[in-house]
């Protein structure tokens, strides 16, 4: 059992839940799961914690898993991070811009966590999380910090 979760006794078939999102690093990449109704799973760059239970993401406007979410708002979200952060927040995603300032083939989504199931285990820890290298000039990358900025200041907005 990892540090700082309960023991309360769950069947074999339940995790611990966490009352709270952790804090994960930035360069984060999470899989966002959506159903029709099939489970599909996509890997999302840089995933913002906007609070207790929310998380805000980027998602490019011609993604199947964006049509799905707008069907079945019900997804999954699997973070794995350095700090040894493994969870599956589950909820329900809303497409909240439908264009992104300066990104204008990026929508914003909201998931609205209702459950944050606990994958840590006392066996082993994450080191590190699912990686990616930029293969571009950068401008990838630039393009992605600047999403994640505009994310992190709606988060910091809604929280205060």
């Amino acid at each position: 059992m990892a540090a700082g979760v309960s023991s309360v006794e769950h069947p074999a078939t339940d995790h611990p839940e966490l009352e709270a999102l952790p804090h994960w690093p930035q360069e984060t990449i999470a899989v966002l799961v959506t159903t029709d109704p099939a489970p599909h799973a996509i890997p999302v760059s840089w995933p913002v914690r906007a609070g207790d239970r929310r998380i805000l993401l980027s998602l490019k406007f011609d993604r199947g898993s964006l049509a799905r979410l707008r069907e079945r708002p019900q997804v999954a979200l699997l973070i794995l991070g350095a700090g040894n952060v493994a969870l599956c927040a589950r909820g329900s995603a809303k497409v909240i811009a439908e264009e992104m300032p300066g990104a204008h083939d990026y929508v914003a989504v909201r998931l609205d966590v209702d459950v944050i199931d606990d994958h840590r285990q006392g066996a082993f820890a994450v080191a590190q999380g699912i990686q990616r290298t930029i293969l571009d000039d950068s401008s990838e990358l630039r393009a992605l910090e600047h999403r994640v900025a505009t994310l992190k200041s709606w988060a910091d907005e809604e929280q205060n």
